[in-house]
């Protein structure tokens, strides 16, 4: 006699299961690759060995011409921007903040960026919001004179919600082993100039959210400070200040230190460039924010202490050099088509860490 058909309930007779049906799609995963490949290229510059589709990505430092380099590497990410750009469905531009917050960080080291790798990452892959991503990726090397030599892309069913997606960036930049900053002789006395910033960046943006559902605006709507959609208007990319930092520097010789404007602000980031006992003192009559600024602590009703320390406030970069050199850093950093100004002064601190003091705050966002 035949044994009896195990039942359903112990899992038989039931059709078998494919990666596919878990929800991860390789054909897909395969189908981004492709058209990640020419993005990649596009970014390719000397040093670069080889190219995507190995376990690692390959670099010759001293193909890029580095004689007694430090390597100096930085990872980041976006932040709840992204919400923003899912949202709006816009996700053009989120892939140059990406590598923004990276480069700008591993430039202010006296770095010169050299490769970056992206990870991205979503519930269900779409293929074409993944190659507008990775497009923003590429556009944010090509600005940043870096290559783009590899990268991760996940798809993870029942880890995002449909349509989101994640994004982290890693990248490696080298400098000669005595151009690196912030240098040991920052002094009270020496100067600081601010270069503009293209908007909100990639900071604060779990409180530029609440503001606009405070609003009651949709991204859809007409952005009431400037022209475009207000969706468009909040995802204008981080600026990329490499180029225009690294000809400075190169050309002058006088830059101190720098500090990338980030999360905390000018308060938190200006000291990290500064040695103990000193301190920056800035005068924000000196430059104007971007009107965004002013719509969000008005409609937010944000305090002058919190909006110092969630946004750039303007300025998403500060220079610091010796008064002598002060016009001639400005004029080479004017050249190479920033929008900079003398925004104050390194003097010494009362207490012994370093500080930054931002006077005359509420010009910035009051008439």
């Amino acid at each position: 006699m035949k044994p009896d058909a195990p039942s359903d309930k112990q899992g038989h007779n039931r059709p078998p299961l494919t990666y596919k049906d878990a929800g991860v799609d390789i054909d897909a995963g395969d189908a981004l690759v492709e058209h990640i490949k020419p993005l990649a290229r596009s970014t390719d510059r000397r040093g670069v060995m080889g190219g995507l589709g190995g376990f690692g990505g390959l670099f010759d430092l001293r193909a890029a011409g580095f004689k007694d380099p430090i390597l100096v590497s930085g990872t980041d990410g976006v932040g709840t921007k992204l919400k923003v750009a899912i949202e709006a469905g816009i996700p053009d531009t989120v892939g140059i903040d990406l590598v923004a917050m990276c480069v700008n960080d591993i430039v202010v080291q006296g770095a010169e960026p050299l490769f970056f790798l992206d990870y991205y990452a979503s519930g269900k892959l779409d293929v074409e919001a993944g190659r507008r991503v990775v497009a923003g990726i590429a556009e944010g090397c090509r600005r940043a004179g870096c290559a783009l030599v590899g990268g991760e892309t996940a798809e993870m069913p029942g880890m995002y919600a449909d349509g989101d997606y994640d994004l982290a960036g890693f990248s490696v930049g080298a400098a000669e082993r005595d151009a690196l900053l912030p240098r040991a002789d920052i002094a009270p006395g020496d100067v600081v100039l601010g270069l503009a910033s293209s908007g909100a960046h990639s900071n604060g943006y779990s409180l530029v959210r609440r503001i606009v559902a405070r609003s009651g605006l949709g991204y859809d709507a007409a952005a009431p400070f400037a022209k475009g959609s207000l969706g468009q208007v909040l995802l204008e990319p981080t600026r990329i200040y490499v180029k225009p930092l690294l000809a400075a520097m190169r050309a002058t010789g006088a830059i101190k230190g720098l500090a990338h404007i980030t999360g905390g602000g000018l308060p938190g980031n200006a000291p990290r460039c500064l040695p103990d006992g000193t301190r920056a003192r800035l005068d924000a009559r000196q430059w104007s924010a971007p009107a965004v600024f002013r719509w969000l602590c008005e409609v937010g009703q944000v305090p002058t202490d919190d909006m110092l320390r969630t946004f750039n406030c303007g300025l998403g970069m500060i220079v610091v050099t010796a008064a002598a050199d002060a016009a001639t850093v400005a004029k080479a950093l004017a050249d190479a088509g920033e929008s900079v100004c003398t925004v104050g002064s390194i003097e010494a601190a009362p207490q012994s860490e370093a500080d930054c003091v931002v006077d005359h705050a509420e010009s910035l966002w009051r008439s």
